[in-house]
């Protein structure tokens, strides 16, 4: 069990190591409960650290055996978080320290390290897993090559880098490239593998497996399919090119993330690779593309330039996100890929950086670093990314990208390394734009305009609340991407974008014949909160004119939590200029599918309740549910005839395939049959759930059925169809706990936590309930507190054998400063239940400690 008063380790406190490393030689001796690990360690001293100093080595749950220096016996007294070497037991120059230590896998529940998954090794190093390997400086500024021999008598017996030699019993494998610790894999188990190769662009053959377990192995191609397209992308897009011969996947039943980049030997959550129609959502099918595009091009971004310490993760994590992103937009829509992005960014970043967790892209300090893969060093971090290429432009972009990779590889590097490369590239002083790398909190953009004599003029002021330990924001440099149409929607400026440095600034445009209509932050280009005055008949005319596709669906929006908000504050009717201009998109062929699914589809509650808080009202989770209802019924009636035809012309014809169009008429038909079967009692839905041939149309018939009360005998069916499959199955149990009844959802929880099949010690399976409890935000915040209480009593239980899952969940309660005394009182109650908790690991430790403030 972790400490759960640790120290809090500061970036200003950074020093380099005290010793580098040549070389690593690992042994793995396997063993469920006794696996012996022999390391021979090739130090050298550090001449960024002249002089005599200790040599440090991270190391946790470790016996140790027996420790050599250079062949000689050493006296090695571990603590509990690893081993000092005194400098007067250290040569002067090169040395090899050797290590033999025994450590469990099978009784390694946190699963970080090396642990089994359902009978098959695996590890998890990032962040400080390694040390739970063995005795090492577990830090991401040394990095050395690895070689490694594992004996087992698994099937398959995998690591990192190229294999060297096998035999009956065991496997060697060596990895030229130095890597820091956290990028160390091992995998061995019974597994059988989909393979293919691919021609890099030098004319190299690289073969390609995907392992996974026998009888998985037919649901590879759409995954492989995404790996070739990602190599090839990166290859023309960024000039990467894939420097091993093999490059090997494996998907793991037992993971707490989503996929581990780690260098030749990516491990994956099972939920991330196994596809086919019948049994994944086109959703699915789209995140195991942008998902497996990811951890691919973390190779050069992560792997062949790393980050000198964890301050600088946004520097590896926000640039993959930003190229995986790109990569999406690219294999799809563009526009809708956007908007998905920014729902994402407003779903979670917006939240953390309004609450208690705010924090800036590079935190200045921690306590658990595992705390901080986050939605802010990622999804804001990628939006960083963005505006710093919307400023130089795309081809200093590129110009920057090429010096940032040939400059640092093979290096640990900073932030300041990085914005360097585009200073010496474009001459630009970056100095003011570092801000929203340091500066935590969300810039509300406020505008005002003015109109005289032809000349139009645009008054922009920008502020940053404060933030926990940042009371004060001096102004960012913020891009706003800008266009200006005429009233017959002619546009009178394409696209601009405007350079704002100052705290209050202002632009004028000249020469104009009337008054135009601003189309302000196209393509959302900076992360911000825009406010202006607006009525609902200008959103209308931009939901129909603007030629910016974000900015369009983004005043279809706006017009909907206009609606919303008059619903919830004040019992008004939705008006006729927001139900015509939904009807209006549902008619216009002309417009994406997948566009008009995003457009026709209402603002989450959780989004309204931010909304109201950041209008400074106390959101009613319950009104806000209530209205939302109301709402989603009067447009079911009033474009009743366009849904109906909508939802008939998007069956696609034929087998299913998944691609961006197919993928589009399905969303679109369902957010049809969302509205459909409020006015047909289900009968469209019950017809879809029993005609169709994938699990996209089949899941979401049977959730629009689950959303009226109805559906009790499709859910047991799906669940005697896909009792077998344990993806499908947390499907089951997530549509229960989502479509549950506000006053119902902590019961019905509850019970699924009693389900024979619920496995709590399974991160999947835990998310799939648990984790999807504020997903149902009335259900939630319901005024009993149930939810809360059953929330909290699973996290203190799950805390001892999963830290890190249990702490990532506890997030649930970030927002709970905006809602009312009562409901505040109850989760801090909870909050302070967890924070006494004798025993508490230090990662739900910290968690509740921010949360409380």
């Amino acid at each position: 069990m972790k400490d759960a008063s640790p120290q809090t380790v500061t970036l200003a406190d950074y020093q380099p190591p005290t010793h580098l490393v040549e070389q690593v030689a690992l042994t793995f001796q396997l063993s469920p409960r006794a696996t012996r690990v022999l390391s021979q360690i090739r130090f050298v001293p550090n001449p960024a650290r002249p002089g005599a100093h200790d040599l440090r080595l991270d190391g946790e749950d470790l016996r140790l055996i027996r420790a050599s220096i250079d062949g000689a016996p050493l006296d090695a007294r571990p603590d509990d978080r690893g081993l000092t070497i005194p400098a007067a037991a250290l040569p002067a120059g090169p040395f090899t320290f050797a290590a033999e230590v025994e450590i469990s896998p099978e009784t390694n529940t946190a699963l970080e390290g090396l642990y089994i998954s359902r009978g098959m090794y695996c590890t998890q190093c990032e962040a400080e897993g390694f040390r739970k390997i063995t005795f090492y400086p577990d830090r991401p500024d040394v990095m050395a090559p690895f070689t490694v021999r594992i004996e087992s008598d698994a099937p398959v017996i995998l690591s990192n880098g190229d294999p060297t030699s096998a035999g009956p019993g065991f496997a060697e494998w060596h990895d030229p490239w130095p890597k820091p610790s956290y990028l160390f894999a091992l995998v061995a188990g019974n597994l059988v593998s989909h393979t293919d190769f691919f021609r890099t662009a030098s004319g190299r053959q690289v073969e390609l497996n995907i392992w996974v377990r026998p009888g998985d192995e037919g649901k590879c191609d759409y995954a492989m399919g995404a790996l070739k397209r990602s190599m090839t992308w990166d290859e023309e897009t960024y000039g990467r090119e894939y420097d091993l011969d093999i490059f090997n996947i494996v998907a793991v039943d037992d993971f707490n993330m989503g996929a581990m980049e780690n260098k030749g030997l990516n491990i994956f959550n099972s939920k991330y690779v196994l596809a086919l129609p019948e049994t994944a959502t086109d959703d699915d099918f789209a995140r195991i593309e942008a998902i497996i595009a990811h951890e691919y091009f973390h190779n050069w971004t992560g792997n062949r330039i790393t980050c000198r310490d964890w301050f600088q993760l946004c520097l590896k994590e926000g640039l993959t996100v930003f190229r995986d992103q790109q990569f999406s937009a690219d294999m799809r829509s563009a526009p809708v890929k956007r908007i998905e992005d920014v729902l994402t960014l407003r779903a979670r970043q917006f939240r953390e950086d309004a609450g208690p967790l705010a924090h800036p892209v590079r935190p200045g300090m921690y306590q658990e670093i595992n705390n901080f893969y986050t939605a802010t060093v990622y999804e804001k971090c990628a939006e960083v990314i963005g505006m710093l290429k919307r400023l130089v432009g795309p081809q200093d972009y590129r110009r920057a990208l090429d010096l940032y990779f040939s400059r640092h590889d093979g290096q640990a590097a900073t932030i300041e390394d990085w914005l360097k490369v585009f200073e010496d590239t474009t001459g630009r002083d970056l100095t003011q734009f570092k801000r929203w790398y340091t500066d935590a909190g969300t810039p509300r953009l406020s505008v005002e305009e003015d109109w005289k004599d032809g000349c139009y003029t645009l008054h922009f002021t920008q502020e940053t609340a404060p933030t926990p330990g940042q009371p004060e924001k001096p102004p960012r440099v913020i891009p706003i991407a800008l266009g200006l149409l005429n009233p017959n929607g002619d546009e009178v400026l394409p696209t601009a974008t405007l350079e704002m440095t100052e705290a209050r600034q202002s632009f004028r445009f000249e020469g104009l014949a009337t008054r135009p209509i601003p189309s302000i932050l196209r393509d959302f280009s900076a992360p911000v909160v825009l406010e202006r005055a607006s009525t609902p008949e200008e959103r209308a005319f931009l939901l129909a004119h603007d030629t910016d596709p974000f900015n369009r669906w983004e005043a279809g929006r706006a017009l909907a939590k206009d609606v919303l908000s008059h619903m919830v504050t004040e019992g008004a009717a939705p008006g006729p200029e927001y139900l015509d201009a939904l009807l209006r998109v549902a008619r216009d062929d002309s417009l994406d599918p997948a566009f008009r699914a995003y457009a026709l589809r209402l603002p989450s509650e959780d989004d309204m309740a931010h909304t109201l808080h950041a209008a400074g009202r106390t959101p009613d989770p319950a009104a806000i549910h209530a209205a939302r209802e109301r709402l989603a019924g009067a447009i079911a009636t009033h474009l009743r005839g366009a849904l109906a035809d909508l939802h008939a012309a998007m069956a696609v014809p034929g087998p299913y395939v998944h691609d961006a169009r197919g993928a589009g008429q399905r969303a679109l038909g369902l957010q049809a049959l969302a509205y459909l079967t409020r006015i047909d009692n289900g009968a469209r839905a019950r017809a879809q759930f029993a005609e169709a041939d994938n699990m996209t149309e089949e899941l979401g018939a049977l959730a629009c059925l689950l959303s009226i009360g109805a559906g009790a005998g499709e859910l047991d069916a799906f669940a005697r169809r896909w009792g077998h499959d344990r993806l499908v199955m947390d499907k089951w149990f997530t549509l229960q706990v989502l479509e549950a009844a506000p006053d119902r959802l902590a019961d019905t929880a509850a019970a699924l936590t009693r389900h024979p099949d619920f496995d709590w010690k399974n991160p999947n399976r835990f998310r799939a309930v648990l984790g999807a409890l504020s997903a149902n935000h009335a259900g939630f915040h319901h005024a009993s507190g149930a939810a809360y209480r059953l929330l909290a009593d699973w996290l203190i239980r799950l805390d001892p054998v999963n830290p890190q899952t249990a702490a990532r969940m506890s997030t649930a309660f970030e927002t709970w400063t905006r809602y009312d005394a009562d409901r505040q009182g109850l989760i801090r109650a909870e909050l302070a239940r967890i924070r006494t908790t004798p025993g508490l690991s230090r990662d739900l430790g910290e968690m509740t400690a921010r949360l409380l403030g």
